[in-house]
């Protein structure tokens, strides 16, 4: 059996469907501990499978579930318990939804089965701003990445990345999409200086930027705050900015160690909610 790894999981389905029909198998309702959330799909076909439901017994019941169904048959729920009988010890249980889909589901199966993506904002095309767009790449987000230099770009871009000479580089602000998540790391102090003012002076007038990370140290960012007030914005304003971004505790100074970090911080406070609980770091200094 091949199993499809691919950064575009819709596009492998859409693949196997012109050659094959095959099975939908989606997570539909959790209850306990489990290995993955409702929503999470998988795709199988007589020779491959496309995504997962979260692996082991589980995964392997489901698909010689969904190898049993006939291209006619109605979609149905299976009830999975997690315990002894199926080896797995997570304890809870799992809904499966079970639906042959055909070439014809192709047009539909896009909107459904494409994970919503949040924007972010990238300034800086430098090591780290690289290394964060290759970890970024994979990720349920698109990526606005903006440089003054516009020779600083790699020729293959992630499907999801879109690329952005801007000179003067803060100008490319204004133009954020909304609800843009916004990192700063320029080759340039003073360029990182005015893409935060950009930033703030957009939050003043409307509000829509959840995330404004800077790369640094907090001595740059108290240089910076001091700069930022004379240029009038308060410490109210300048409290929505976070600086150093990244994990705390996750030392490493190498572009991919930082990259990992930040990605990570954004996937905890933003892209991965919690059931239950706030979507916060809990750690003092990155709320």
């Amino acid at each position: 059996m091949e199993r499809q790894e691919l950064s575009n999981d819709l596009t492998a389905v859409l693949a196997q469907l012109a050659r094959n029909p095959g099975v939908l198998v989606t997570v539909d309702a959790t209850s306990g501990s489990v290995p993955r959330e409702p929503g999470a799909w998988m795709a199988v076909f007589p020779d491959a499978v496309v995504g997962t439901v979260g692996g082991g017994h589980l995964e392997f019941e489901a698909i010689a579930r969904a190898r049993a169904m006939t291209s006619d048959a109605a979609h149905l729920i299976e009830r999975f318990a997690l315990g002894p009988s199926l080896g797995q010890c997570c304890g809870g249980v799992v809904m499966l939804r079970l639906e042959p889909i055909t070439a014809a589901d192709g047009p539909t199966l896009g909107a459904r089965l494409a994970p919503p993506r949040a924007p972010v904002a990238l300034f800086g095309g430098g090591h780290v701003g690289k290394a964060l767009v290759r970890v970024l790449g994979t990720l349920p987000v698109t990526v606005h990445w903006i440089d003054s230099r516009d020779e600083i770009f790699p020729v293959d871009l992630p499907a999801n990345v879109c690329a952005e000479h801007s000179d003067p580089v803060q100008t490319a602000v204004r133009d954020l999409a909304p609800g843009s998540l916004v990192l700063i790391m320029s080759f340039s102090h003073a360029e990182d200086l005015d893409v935060v003012a950009a930033c703030l002076l957009r939050q003043r007038e409307q509000g829509d930027l959840p995330f404004i990370g800077l790369i640094g140290s907090r001595t740059k960012w108290a240089t910076f705050r001091r700069r930022l007030a004379e240029r009038g914005f308060t410490d109210a304003e300048c409290g929505a900015v976070t600086c150093p971004i990244g994990l705390p505790g996750i030392r490493g100074k190498e572009p991919a160690v930082i990259a990992v970090s930040v990605a990570a911080q954004l996937l905890h406070r933003f892209l991965v909610p919690t059931e239950g609980l706030p979507r916060t770091s809990g750690v003092p200094g990155h709320p």
